[in-house]
């Protein structure tokens, strides 16, 4: 069962949607760390439902508002206690965090490492959805559009459209790395946290 996890810090607060190197990204910042623990992929971090990409794999239940209202409730208990919030994911997780971004008012920056922006209908979504925060970090791998799944071969043509949109409001970098989906993605996370700190 999905489930948050406080990691004091500094008075910056991450909201990290992915369980991948919480130590590591607290040595390197000193920042304090919302974890999200255990979500159902493929239902709490999906906006709407969808069907699934691989035949063996399971349909995308859309239950990321249920997954927001978690975090929006953590948060109001602890009004006041931090100075900057960023939010950052990779992956599908990445795709909650702008999603999560464009339905939270709260929320200084975020990380997109890697999102799943191919997602459905996500793209056009966002045009009349803006994030809220002012400082946005995407990043996808230069392989990654090799996909052989058709839907997820479009993402660098999503990302680039979204980074288009969100650049002509909010501050908005986007990295290319080298490699396919599953290269460094520890690292690519890390990198664009690092960036949106830096650039608050």
């Amino acid at each position: 069962m999905i489930n948050l996890e406080f990691i004091p810090g500094d008075s910056r607060l991450v909201i990290l949607c992915d369980e991948d190197a919480p130590e590591v990204l607290q040595e390197k910042t000193g920042v304090s760390i919302l974890m999200i623990r255990n979500p159902d992929w493929n239902n709490d971090l999906s906006p709407w439902p969808a069907a699934r990409v691989f035949r063996k794999g399971e349909d995308f239940g859309g239950g990321a508002d249920k997954t927001i209202a978690l975090i929006r409730e953590w948060l109001e208990s602890h009004p006041g206690q931090f100075e900057k919030t960023v939010i950052a994911g990779y992956s599908l997780a990445g795709l909650f965090a702008l999603y999560a971004a464009a339905q939270l008012e709260c929320f200084d920056g975020c990380v997109s490492a890697s999102g799943s922006l191919w997602y459905p209908d996500f793209a056009q979504w966002l045009e009349s959805h803006p994030v809220h925060c002012g400082t946005v970090y995407l990043s996808l791998g230069d392989q990654e559009k090799k996909a052989r799944n058709p839907l997820m071969a479009s993402v660098e043509e999503k990302t680039n459209r979204v980074y288009g949109l969100i650049r002509s409001y909010a501050r908005c970098t986007f990295v290319m790395n080298p490699g396919n989906h599953f290269s460094d993605p520890q690292g690519r996370l890390l990198a664009g946290i690092e960036w949106v700190l830096e650039n608050l």
